[in-house]
């Protein structure tokens, strides 16, 4: 491996460190992490918010398009990995002023889930948001499962129309509207012809042979539709053609953008042909290029390679296309920096980190930072004290929840619990004795989510920030309440994951946790959890014989029947030590 690069662990710090340094006159950090970034006029002006956000290693991607008639703000992720539920919320409270925002990303399981999440914890300062994912990556799914597809390069265009109605005035829906149609009308393909490399790894994210390619091939390395020996320049913009036009329909009279992107190692002269070859057909068939772009969009760190993006424009988002713009990384028209904005206490904010949202919730859910409200307390009863004790000991399941998921999946799930439950702790004992319930809750599920990312650690992280919200109005931390809470958990899970009862997911625990919880009249505490215990085991149990129908596990087919559910093995671990601290 040989990279321009310090410790491989503070590659992306280190970068964003430097861009700040060098724009600190048109972006601010907006968490202390510096993972969030926002122009420096953000959430002024009460116009509507954009933020997008993914892994890093996609520059000018994601970061590039914080300006001007873009999006107002970034959430960055470690390299190809989601930036954490917490960043992209920061990145939230920093871009809004009343109007909303709306999220503009590309369509990954990872990010999906943490920008829920974050939506969730907006929804409890009363910031409305929307989300639009970009699906342009045409050879990633067919077209009859179009809203699966992956979004690469093509959603650049659609940051540009909606930032431009953003910075028009437009409303959230009017905005939100604008992004869908731009995506809709949106199709990207594109080919690899030498692998990229990330600084952690020191690995090739895929191999090549000499003298082969690669079509449809993902950003981050992902298997593309075919692999074989290089072609020319004008045969591959001519299989791009044949399957981007295929579905766009192109007719004479119409209009669109071009866009030619070099994906990290591709010479400009390269892309020129790409684009010279896409003019003359499309003009062949009476169709016009009102709005081209050539050169670095989405790049994947040192990869070789290109793709190409079309925009079928209607007369609106040929206006859009057409409006001034103005990033660190990209400009079109005359336009100014932003302004640096004015914080709450009248402060400029150009160059400066600004000061993370205050996440406490209140009995309404509102912030104390988004309402200047006392905080509310309650009778907490001891769930701060026993969070604190069962997260201190949860780690050492990691070798068996490891072991379990390597069976079924990627391994990956001892690493998330033993990493999740470290987070818990070390959050929810910084909190205050006399927490509210909520507090407790909205923290483990935050520190949860974000302390490595992965679809459980979403999924159960956004669950405990819906059973948070469930208690922001509760006195007392009672039965009535923990029900309350833990229907919400089960709910959201099943919401976001799409799991039922008898999928063989955690759903298959927390199900008879919830009808334990329904019928605990007349008993302790301690009593209703070891019952929980006993039926959650039945549970594991009973599943181990099914085959897995969701997640991961699901994509090993009949091996997965006469394994347990490792999910599900890591929620009865909780349980057992929550009846064992009672």
């Amino acid at each position: 491996m040989k990279k321009i690069i310090n410790d491989p662990a503070d590659f992306v710090d280190e970068m964003v460190d430097g861009l700040l340094l060098a724009h600190g006159d048109e972006l601010r950090a907006a968490s202390e992490d510096r993972r969030a970034l926002v122009r420096t006029d953000a959430g002024t002006g009460g116009k509507v918010g954009i933020v997008t956000g993914g892994g890093s290693g996609h520059l000018p991607f994601f970061l590039g398009y914080v300006g001007r008639g873009l999006a107002s703000g970034v959430a960055v992720g470690n390299v190809f990995s989601s930036p954490s539920p917490e960043q992209i919320y920061a990145a939230t409270v920093a871009s809004d002023d009343g109007a909303g925002v709306l999220y503009l990303y590309g369509n990954y399981g990872g990010d999906v889930y943490n920008f829920d999440i974050a939506a969730d914890l907006a929804a409890g300062d009363g910031i409305r948001t929307t989300t639009v994912l970009g699906t342009d990556d045409i050879l990633s799914a067919p077209a009859d499962r179009a809203d699966t597809r992956r979004g690469v390069a093509g959603l650049i265009l659609a940051y540009k129309a909606a930032g431009a109605a953003a910075d028009r005035g437009d409303d959230l829906d009017a905005v939100t509207e604008i992004a869908r149609r731009a995506v809709a009308r949106t199709r990207t393909m594109g080919v690899g012809l030498s692998p990229t490399i990330l600084p952690a790894a020191g690995e090739p994210t895929f191999t090549l042979d000499e003298g082969e390619m690669e079509i449809g091939i993902g950003i981050h390395g992902e298997p593309g539709q075919h692999r074989g020996p290089l072609e020319t320049a004008d045969e591959i913009t001519d299989r791009f053609l044949a399957e981007l036009l295929g579905e766009l329909e192109l007719s004479d009279g119409d209009r669109v953008a071009v866009l030619v992107n070099g994906l990290g190692a591709t010479p400009l002269e390269e892309l020129y042909l790409i684009y010279r070859r896409t003019h003359r057909t499309l003009a062949d068939r009476g169709v016009t290029i009102h709005r081209r772009y050539v050169g670095e969009y989405a790049t994947s760190l040192e990869m070789a390679g290109a793709s190409l993006s079309i925009l079928h424009l209607d007369d609106e988002l040929a206006e859009l296309i057409d409006a001034p713009a103005r990033s660190p990384f990209f400009t079109q028209g005359a336009v100014a920096p932003a302004a640096p904005g004015t914080t709450a206490q009248g402060t400029a904010t150009q160059g400066a980190t600004a000061q993370p949202a205050t996440t406490r919730p209140l009995a309404s859910g509102r912030s104390a930072a988004a309402t200047g409200e006392v905080r509310r307390t309650a009778e907490p009863g001891r769930l701060r004290e026993v969070v604190v004790a069962v997260t201190g000991r949860l780690p050492r399941y990691s070798d068996e929840l490891r072991e379990l998921d390597a069976a079924l999946g990627d391994g990956d799930l001892g690493i998330t619990v033993g990493a999740g439950a470290r987070a818990v702790h070390d959050a929810v004992a910084a909190l205050p004795d006399d927490a509210h319930p909520s507090e407790v809750l909205r923290a483990a599920g935050v520190a949860f989510s974000g302390a490595n990312p992965s679809t459980y650690a979403a999924l159960v992280g956004g669950g405990l920030v819906a059973a948070s919200q469930a208690l922001t109005d509760v006195d007392t931390l009672d039965a009535a309440a923990l029900t309350r809470a833990t229907r919400s958990l089960l709910e959201r899970i099943q919401e976001r994951g799409g799991a039922e009862v008898g999928d063989k997911t955690v759903v298959d625990v927390i199900a008879p946790v919830l009808a334990e919880l329904e019928r605990s009249d007349g008993r302790t505490p301690a009593e209703v959890a070891r019952a929980s215990v006993d039926a959650a085991a039945s549970a594991v149990d009973e599943g181990a014989g099914r085959t897995s129908r969701r997640g991961r596990a699901s994509w090993v087919g009949e091996r997965s029947a006469g394994h347990r559910d490792p999910g599900s093995v890591a929620f009865l671990h909780l349980l057992e030590e929550i009846a064992d601290e009672l």
